[in-house]
C-alpha cells in the first residue's frame, strides 16, 4: 500500500523556480547570449535552403492565420506561438550547426530560442496593439541566459543518454520553466510546468545506429513546442506534480533513472552561456576538431587519395560513443554523426558544408573507401579533459599513414574554434557565418539593417522584440 500524502516539492523544482524568479543576470552573460542568439538566428535561416526541413514548418491547418500572432524568421508565416515555436525550433535544429554544450550529457540549449523568442513576438505585438509596453531584446535574452543554465547545469553530471533517454528532455525543462515566467506565471506556476515537463522522456535511439534519422533534427522543436504548450496551461492555473522525481517507483529516478537522484556540480547562475561552444560547421559537436585536423591534412593529402593505407583518429569516449559508426549511412541525419564521415570529406575536399551530408555528395565513392581505412582510438587524456569544469575541451588528432610508408604529422586539435578558449579568434566566422545566412535570404538593404543593429548592442538590446523580428521577415 501506497502513502497518498502529498510531499512538498522536489527539491530540484524548487531550486528551477527560485533560480528563475529570483537571479540576476550579469553583463557578461548577456554578451555571450547577444552571440548566441545571432548564430542560431542564422542556423535557423540555412535551413529553409532544405526541403525536408521546410515541409515541416507552418500551420497544422494550411492557411491559418493568427492575428498578431508570432513570426516565423525567414518566412511568411505568423501563427499561434506554439506552432511558431515548432517551425522555429525545426529550423534551429535542423542542419546541427547551432552552438553546443559539452557536458556528461550534451545538448544544445540554444535550441530554447524557438519557444523564448516566439512567444516574445507574440507578447510583443498584442501589447504593442493595445498601447502597453512590448517586451525588449534584452528580455530575451536574460530569459536566453536562464534556460542555457538549466539545461547545461542538468546536463554536467548526468548521463540520460546511458539510460536511453534523448537529451531533448532538458530543453523542455528548461523552456518550461522560463516561459512560464515570461507568461507572469509566479513560483509555485513555474514548479508546475517544470514538473509536467519531466514527465515525457523520449528514447536516444533516434540518434544512434540503425535508427538514426531526421527525428533528431526535429525532437528538440518538438520539445520546445510542448514547453510553450505547459507553461500556458500552467498560468491557466493547470496543476503540478510535486513528487515526480522521488515518487517510489513511478518517479523520474526509480522509473528512469536506475533509483539514483541527479547530481549538481554548481549552483545555477550563468556559468553555461559563457561556456557554451559555438560550431565552425554543420556535424556533431564532438567532431568539430577533427574536422579541423582533416582540414588542415587536406593540402597534404588531396593529391595523394589512392595512396592512403590507413587514417588514425585519436578521440575522446563521448564521440566514440556516439559518433564512431560503420557500415552503410542511410541519409543526411546518419551522415552528420558519423565521425569517419565527416574527416573523410574534409581530407578530400578541404570543406564541411550543410550539402555535403546530402546523397548528391555521399555517392562519392571516396568517401566510404576513406571511411573503411579509418580507425578511431580512444585518447583518455581527452576523455578525461572533456569532462575536466576547467577545460571542457572536445579534443581530437587525425594523422594520414600512405602505402609507401610515409605519413601525414598526427594533427591535434584540443579545443575546436567555436570553443570558449578561442572566442575571440571565432568573431569573424561568425560574423562571415551571419552574413552568408543573412545573403541567402534578404535583400541588401534588408540585411545591411539587421548586420548594424547587430553590432549595435545597446540599440539591438532595447529594441522591441516584434520590430526584431520583423527584420528577419521576407
Amino acid at each position: 500500500m501506497s502513502s497518498n500524502i502529498r510531499s512538498k516539492p522536489d527539491q530540484v523544482l524548487v531550486d528551477i523556480a527560485d533560480y528563475v524568479s529570483q537571479f540576476e543576470v550579469s553583463a557578461a552573460a548577456i554578451d555571450a547570449a547577444r552571440l548566441c542568439l545571432l548564430d542560431t538566428m542564422g542556423c535557423a535561416l540555412d535551413a529553409l535552403d532544405f526541403p525536408e526541413c521546410t515541409k515541416l514548418l507552418g500551420p497544422v491547418v494550411p492557411g491559418t492565420v493568427v492575428p498578431h500572432g508570432a513570426r516565423v524568421p525567414g518566412t511568411n508565416y505568423e501563427l499561434d506561438p506554439v506552432t511558431a515555436t515548432f517551425s522555429f525550433g525545426c529550423m534551429i535544429r535542423w542542419l546541427d550547426e547551432n552552438d553546443t554544450f559539452t557536458a556528461a550529457q550534451g545538448s544544445h540549449p540554444s535550441d530554447n530560442l524557438a519557444g523564448i523568442l516566439m512567444l516574445a513576438d507574440y507578447l510583443s505585438r498584442r501589447r504593442a496593439a493595445a498601447g502597453e509596453r512590448p517586451l525588449v531584446v534584452r528580455d530575451v535574452l536574460e530569459a536566453l541566459v536562464k534556460a542555457y543554465e538549466i539545461q547545461g547545469c542538468l546536463a554536467i553530471e548526468n548521463d540520460f543518454k546511458k539510460v536511453g533517454i534523448d537529451h531533448p528532455l532538458l530543453t523542455r525543462i528548461a523552456s518550461a520553466a522560463v516561459l512560464t515566467k515570461m507568461l507572469g506565471g509566479p513560483h509555485d506556476q513555474i514548479i508546475n510546468a517544470a514538473s509536467n515537463a519531466w514527465v515525457d522522456s523520449s528514447l536516444a535511439a533516434i540518434r544512434h545506429a540503425p535508427n538514426t534519422g531526421s527525428r533528431k533534427s526535429w525532437a528538440a522543436a518538438d520539445a520546445t513546442f510542448n514547453a510553450l504548450r505547459l507553461a500556458l496551461m500552467a498560468v491557466k492555473g493547470e496543476m503540478g506534480y510535486p513528487a515526480i522525481l522521488t515518487a517510489k517507483h513511478y518517479g523520474f529516478y526509480d522509473a528512469r533513472f536506475g533509483g539514483k537522484p541527479l547530481k549538481f556540480q554548481r549552483p545555477y547562475g550563468d556559468y553555461v552561456i559563457q561556456h557554451s561552444m559555438f560550431k565552425f560547421v554543420a556535424a556533431g559537436m564532438h567532431s568539430q576538431s577533427a574536422v579541423e585536423c582533416a582540414l588542415r591534412l587536406h593540402p597534404l593529402v588531396k593529391d595523394r587519395l589512392d595512396d592512403i593505407e590507413r587514417i588514425v583518429m585519436h578521440s575522446q569516449d563521448a564521440l566514440m560513443r556516439i559518433m564512431y559508426k560503420t557500415g552503410p549511412l542511410y541519409n543526411p541525419a546518419d551522415r552528420d554523426h558519423c565521425a569517419q564521415y565527416v574527416v573523410a570529406v574534409a581530407l578530400i575536399f578541404g570543406r564541411l558544408r550543410a550539402t555535403d551530408f546530402e546523397d548528391a555528395v555521399a555517392a562519392d565513392p571516396r568517401i566510404d573507401r576513406l571511411r573503411d581505412k579509418t580507425t578511431v582510438v580512444e585518447e583518455p587524456r581527452y576523455t578525461k579533459d572533456f569532462v575536466d569544469p576547467e577545460k571542457r575541451s572536445s579534443a581530437n588528432a587525425v594523422q594520414v599513414f600512405f602505402k609507401d610508408g610515409t605519413h601525414t604529422p598526427k594533427i591535434e586539435v584540443e579545443y575546436p574554434p567555436g570553443h570558449p578558449r578561442r572566442r575571440k579568434e571565432f568573431m569573424p566566422v561568425l560574423r562571415s557565418k551571419l552574413e552568408a545566412s543573412l545573403a541567402r535570404r534578404f535583400a541588401p538593404e534588408q540585411r545591411a539593417w539587421i548586420l548594424e543593429l547587430s553590432e549595435d548592442a545597446p540599440r539591438l538590446d532595447r529594441t522591441p522584440v516584434h520590430e526584431f523580428v520583423a527584420l528577419f521577415v521576407p
